[in-house]
C-alpha cells in the first residue's frame, strides 16, 4: 500500500508540473510560482482539505508531505551545486566583502526589527527572538532560480543577493544554538545569546574551512579517477554521491546542506569536468527542485489563511516590509547603488525554508507552541509564494530608476532632433577613431558606451557619446535609430556586439550595420546574425604585420599588395559563401560581405 501510495503521489507531481507550470510559463509568470500553486492546489489544505467532502478529490491530494520533502530538498542541493559550478574561488573572493557587509548588516537588522515588533505585539522573549531569527533569513532555492529565470544572477544585484544567501546560510549554526539554548534555559537565556552566537559563527567557519580542504584532497582526484575511465556514467554516480556527501557533512556539523552542495561545485567550478558535469546535473536538478516548490505550496494551511485572514496578512504584510527595509539600509549603509539596493531588498524581501526547520526545532524544544509554530510556518510559506513576484518588482524598479539616473547624468533624451546620422556602439579606442573621422568630414554621429570613463572624456571634448547599453532597442530609438542612415558595432565584448547586430537587425531590417569583429570566426557569427559589412580586427592587423615583414625582407610593394589582396579575397569567398545574404535577393542594399578597409 505504501509503494501504491508513493506511486500515486508522483503521478499527481508530474501531472502538475505537465499542466500548471507550462500554463504559468505560458502566461511568463515564472516556472517557480507554477510549482508553488500546484503544491497549493494538490496539497493538505487543497484538494486534501475537498476531499473531506467530496472524496473524489482525495485522488488527486498529496496528504503526506514529508516523503517528498526529502526528494525535494535534494534538488535544492543540485541548484546550489550548480551555481557553485558557474562561480570561482576568485569570484567569489570578490564579493566576499560585500557578502559579510550586506549579509550581516541585513540578518542583524531584521532579527532586531522582527524581535522589537513582536514584543511589542505580546510575544514572549522566546518566541519573539525565534521570529526574529528565522524571518530574517531568506530562500536561497527560490531567489536564485527567479535570477538564473531573469538572466539577473550576475547582474550586481543578483551576485549581491547571492552574497548574502550564503552568508545566511553560515548563521544557521549559532541560530541552531540559540534555539537549544533558549529551550534549556528558558526565559533566562539571554546572557548566553551572545557567547552562543560567537560559538555558532567559529564552528560555522571551521566547517566551510574543513570541507574545502577535504574537497582538495578528495574531491579532484574522484573527478579525475572517474574521467580517466571515460565511463560517463561512473562520473555521474560520483558527481552525485559528492553532492549529496558534501551536503550531509555540513548538515551533521549543523550547517545548511545546501552550503556543502554549493561548496562541492565551486571547488570543480575551475576543473575540465565543469561544462559536462553542469549538463549532467541539469535534468535532475529541475525536476527535484519543481518538487521542492510544490512541497513549499503544500506547507501553507488554507484553513489558517481563510479563518484568521487578518492576522496573517497583517503579519505578511509588516514581515515583507520590515525586510524591505532592512535589507535596502544595509546595502546602502554599505554604499551600493540606490537601483541594486532595492532590486536586493525585494529578492531579499520573503522568508526562507529554513523556517519550516527552525519553527519545528523551536516547537520540539518547547521554545514556542504549537499554534505560533503553525502559525508563522504559514506565514512564512505565503511570503515565499510572493518572492518570484517581488524580484520581478523590484528589477522593474531598479531598471527605472537606472533610465532616470542616466538620462539625468547623460542627458539622452527621446525629443533630441537625431537624423541622418550615424549610431556608433561603444566608444573606446575603434569606437573613437571611427567617431573622429566621421567628425573630421563633417557627418553627424551619436555614440554609447558602458564605460563612464570613455563617456566622461568624449564629453569634455564636446562629443555627443551618452552611457548606454547599446543592445537595448529603446535606448537605440532614443537616440534616433529610425532615422540613422548606419550603425557602427565596435563594442569589446564579443557576446555585445553579437547582441547588439541582432537587435537592430530585428527591430531595423533594413539597417546598415557595420561591425568590428574580434577573429574571421567573430565575424562569421556576425554576419549570420545580419551584419552588413565586417571588419575583422585580428586578420587585419595580421595581414598589415605580414605586408611590413614582406615588404622589410625585400619583396616589391605590387607584389606584397598583390599577395595580401589573394588573401583578403580567399576570407571575403569564405564568409560571402556563409554570410546569410549571400544569395538572399531580398538582402539590405549595400555593401554586403566585402572585407577590409572602407
Amino acid at each position: 500500500m505504501e509503494n501504491l501510495a508513493a506511486g500515486r503521489e508522483l503521478l499527481i507531481f508530474l501531472v502538475a508540473a505537465g499542466i500548471v507550470v507550462p500554463l504559468f510559463q505560458f502566461m511568463r509568470l515564472g516556472v517557480v510560482l507554477g510549482f508553488l500553486i500546484a503544491g497549493i492546489a494538490v496539497g493538505p489544505g487543497g484538494f486534501g482539505h475537498l476531499a473531506q467532502t467530496w472524496p473524489i478529490f482525495g485522488y488527486a491530494a498529496i496528504t503526506d508531505v514529508t516523503r517528498l520533502q526529502t526528494l525535494g530538498d535534494l534538488g535544492v542541493l543540485f541548484l546550489l551545486f550548480t551555481i557553485g559550478l558557474e562561480l570561482s574561488l576568485g569570484r567569489l573572493a570578490s564579493i566576499g566583502k560585500m557578502m559579510v557587509q550586506v549579509g550581516g548588516l541585513q540578518v542583524v537588522l531584521a532579527t532586531a526589527v522582527i524581535y522589537a515588533l513582536a514584543a511589542w505585539a505580546g510575544f514572549q522573549f522566546d518566541d519573539s527572538l525565534v521570529l526574529g531569527m528565522a524571518f530574517a533569513l531568506s530562500s536561497t532555492a527560490i531567489v536564485t532560480q527567479s535570477l538564473i529565470e531573469r538572466k539577473r544572477l550576475v547582474a550586481p544585484s543578483g551576485r549581491i543577493t547571492l552574497g548574502v544567501l550564503i552568508l545566511q546560510d553560515l548563521t544557521v549554526v549559532p541560530i541552531v544554538i540559540v534555539v537549544g539554548i533558549l529551550g534549556t534555559a528558558g526565559a533566562t537565556a539571554g546572557a548566553s545569546v551572545g557567547l552562543a552566537l560567537v560559538q555558532g559563527i567559529g564552528i560555522a567557519v571551521a566547517v566551510v574551512v574543513a570541507v574545502l580542504a577535504l574537497g582538495r584532497f578528495l574531491i579532484k582526484p574522484l573527478m579525475q579517477l572517474a574521467g580517466a575511465t571515460g565511463n560517463r556514467t561512473l562520473l555521474i554516480a560520483i558527481t552525485l554521491l559528492i553532492i549529496i556527501g558534501a551536503g550531509a557533512l555540513t548538515s551533521a556539523a549543523g550547517l545548511s546542506s545546501a552550503l556543502g552542495a554549493f561548496l562541492a561545485g565551486l571547488l570543480l567550478s575551475e576543473s575540465e569536468y565543469r561544462h559536462q558535469l553542469d549538463v549532467d546535473v541539469e535534468p535532475f536538478k529541475d525536476l527535484l527542485l519543481g518538487l521542492f516548490f510544490m512541497t513549499v505550496g503544500m506547507t501553507i494551511d488554507l484553513d489558517i489563511v481563510v479563518l484568521q485572514w487578518s492576522m496573517v496578512l497583517l503579519a505578511l504584510l509588516m514581515m515583507l516590509a520590515v525586510k524591505l527595509v532592512t535589507a535596502y539600509a544595509a546595502a546602502r549603509l554599505v554604499r551600493v547603488e540606490r537601483p541594486v539596493a532595492i532590486e536586493t531588498a525585494f529578492l531579499l524581501a520573503g522568508a526562507g525554508e529554513f523556517a519550516f526547520v527552525m519553527f519545528a526545532l523551536a516547537f520540539r524544544e518547547k521554545v514556542i507552541d504549537a499554534d505560533v509554530a503553525h502559525f508563522a510556518t504559514t506565514v512564512a510559506a505565503l511570503s515565499m509564494l510572493f518572492t518570484p513576484a517581488l524580484g520581478i518588482v523590484g528589477g522593474r524598479i531598479a531598471r527605472y530608476l537606472e533610465s532616470r539616473r542616466d538620462t539625468a547624468n547623460h542627458g539622452v533624451h527621446a525629443d533630441e532632433a537625431f537624423s541622418d546620422h550615424v549610431i556608433i556602439g561603444g566608444y573606446g579606442r575603434v569606437g573613437g577613431m571611427v567617431g573622429g573621422l566621421l567628425k573630421a568630414e563633417g557627418i553627424p554621429f551619436v555614440a554609447l558606451d558602458l564605460d563612464i570613463v570613455h563617456v566622461e572624456r568624449a564629453k569634455k571634448d564636446g562629443l555627443p557619446v551618452f552611457y548606454g547599453d547599446a543592445t537595448r532597442v529603446e535606448i537605440l530609438t532614443r537616440l534616433g535609430a529610425d532615422k540613422a542612415v548606419a550603425f557602427v558595432v565596435t563594442a569589446d565584448g564579443g557576446d555585445m556586439a553579437k547582441r547588439m547586430v541582432e537587435a537592430i537587425r530585428v527591430r531595423w531590417p533594413n539597417a546598415t550595420i557595420h561591425a568590428r569583429a574580434r577573429s574571421v570566426a567573430h565575424a562569421r557569427e556576425l554576419l549570420d546574425l545580419g551584419a552588413t559589412h565586417v571588419v575583422p580586427e585580428a586578420f587585419e592587423g595580421s595581414l598589415q604585420l605580414s605586408g611590413e615583414l614582406l615588404a622589410a625582407i625585400g619583396l616589391p610593394s605590387e607584389v606584397v599588395e598583390s599577395r595580401l589582396s589573394g588573401v583578403r579575397a580567399i576570407v571575403e569567398a569564405r564568409l560571402s559563401e556563409e554570410g546569410p545574404y549571400a544569395s538572399d535577393p531580398k538582402a539590405p542594399a549595400g555593401p554586403q560581405t566585402q572585407l577590409g578597409d572602407d
